[in-house]
């Protein structure tokens, strides 16, 4: 493992350690308590801003907020509207990228290599989503009752959205959920992750600058279990869009129940990544490699479970921890690094414990398997790229998500027996294979219980593409037609024309 050296940071006009405020009904507010919070940079531990902190009684208003204006001005204006704010906001995304990629990795730590190469995810989204408010139809439906009923339906927006999201991706989760909202004509009221919150106050600005209405988009930062609690148990959001935990998930369903609102979830995984004899290893080692230590395993969909076939194992395995041993860690703002620190302390404890847990269960760190404090790193929450070999299928590393740059190898044998165990798990959001062989690929593709697979590939996203999981991993897609239809109510209606 190469660690980079303390390195200048350049002190971004949004988290220069100011105050923000959050954004309702078009204006910049405190929080009704007067409470603030701090974010800082989880490499340097460096205050960025202290933010207003949002609770119940600003989650209030910044629904009514919403209610006012999805029943007032923003429902008269028409798709082609719509599109041109979106249009306008991607510009403007586009304008700006490089200072909104740079406060993702301040405030979560993401190397900015890794943020940087967003530029075409974040403003492509926003432009399928402009693509895609014109393209909102109902249809004609021939009904087979007696007489002349003419049959038809339409499609329209479900109402105020309460989004909630997490601090792994802030600039392209805001835009995922924003994206839709303004695409569909509903409102909505966002909950940024408390550990990263710039970057969405930042896009919400770009978005009053694009034009939007007030009220249309409101952003409340907070804590989970105030604001995030608020907004699921309102009784007047109409849908809840969010990605983070199971856990919170399970929560929000229960918290939903009071009006029956609509809810779209996308949660935790614990994804298989198979690796057959026959793959090109060549492209497999760092693919299943970054298909984890990738965000320093901070996504939802990484491969943590890597499957090998038994007959390359150790030569496999081998290789991907020595991949993992020449990747440089560090400071995000070093645009050489390639694995950033964990976002905060509390997830620091929680990787590190489960570090401690692979070694009391048997597994052997093969690369890593460690906190790293060498240097200026000293100061951040840096843990280095770890891979445990000799897992087995019922050790906890490889069952729950640890949601850190840690890999477990588990070796198998026959492709029956990897399915089932492939299979064997409470989540279904991703995962991958590697193997030269067309008919096996598609045969294990089509088995796989999980919402993507991915072939001699991992992690590769389209804005036309849907995402999203099978069993604990959550319900509702993101991306593709099928997102902005989580969006839409239908509604019949029957004419008797004679």
């Amino acid at each position: 493992m190469a660690v980079s050296q303390a390195i200048p940071i350049t002190r971004h006009p949004f988290a220069n350690g100011s105050y923000k405020q959050m954004l309702i009904d078009g204006k910049w507010v405190d929080a009704a308590s007067g409470k603030r919070f701090e974010t800082r940079n989880p490499a340097t531990g460096e205050l960025l801003a202290t933010v207003a902190e949002g609770d119940k009684e600003d989650i209030d208003r910044a629904v009514a907020a919403a209610r006012r204006a999805f029943e007032g001005p923003w429902s008269k204006v028409k798709p082609f509207e719509r599109q041109n704010l979106l249009l306008k906001l991607a510009d403007l995304v586009e304008k700006n990228f490089d200072e909104l990629s740079q406060l993702d990795t301040l405030d979560m730590g993401a190397p900015v290599s890794r943020t940087r190469a967003y530029r075409l995810r974040a403003i492509g989204m926003l432009r399928y989503y402009a693509g895609q408010t014109t393209a909102i139809h109902g249809e004609t439906i021939e009904n087979s009752l007696p007489g002349e009923i003419f049959s038809y339906t339409l499609k329209e927006p479900v109402g105020v959205v309460g989004a909630i999201i997490p601090w792994n991706g802030p600039l392209t989760a805001t835009i995922w959920k924003i994206g839709p909202a303004l695409a569909t004509g509903c409102t909505v009221v966002l909950k940024p992750a408390e550990e990263a919150p710039l970057t969405s106050l930042r896009i919400a600005e770009l978005a009053m600058e694009a034009g939007v209405p007030p009220g249309v988009i409101n952003v409340v930062p907070g804590y989970g279990e105030t604001a995030g609690a608020a907004l699921a148990s309102h009784h007047d959001v109409d849908k809840v869009a969010f990605t983070g935990s199971h856990v919170t998930g399970q929560s929000i369903i229960r918290a939903s129940a009071g009006n029956l609102k609509r809810v779209s979830l996308e949660l935790g995984g614990k994804s298989p990544d198979i690796v057959f004899a026959d793959a090109d290893l060549d492209a497999a080692v760092p693919g299943a490699a970054m298909a984890v230590f990738a965000n320093s395993g901070q996504i939802c969909s990484a491969g943590t479970r890597l499957f090998v076939e038994q007959s390359i194992y150790e030569e496999f395995v081998g290789r991907v921890a020595e991949f993992g041993k020449n990747l440089q860690v560090g400071n995000g703002l070093d645009p050489n690094v390639q694995i950033g620190p964990l976002v905060s302390e509390q997830q620091l404890e929680r990787v590190t414990g489960y570090l401690d847990i692979g070694q009391k269960e048997g597994a052997k760190a093969l690369a890593g398997g460690a906190r790293v404090t060498e240097g200026a790193l000293s100061k951040g929450f840096f843990v280095s790229p770890t891979v445990f070999a000799g897992v087995q299928d019922n050790m906890r590393i490889a069952q729950e998500e640890i949601f850190g740059p840690v890999i477990s190898a588990i070796a198998f044998k026959d492709m029956d027996e990897l399915v089932k165990r492939a299979n064997a798990t409470t989540f279904g959001l991703g995962s991958g294979l590697w193997t030269r062989d067309v008919s096996k690929a598609h045969a294990v593709a089509r088995s796989l219980r999980a919402g993507s697979v991915w072939v001699n590939c991992y992690q590769t996203m389209d804005p036309a593409v849907p995402f999203g999981g099978y069993k604990m991993s959550g319900y509702g897609r993101e991306s593709g037609k099928q997102h902005v239809e989580e969006y839409l109510n239908v509604k019949a209606v029957w004419v008797k024309t004679a």
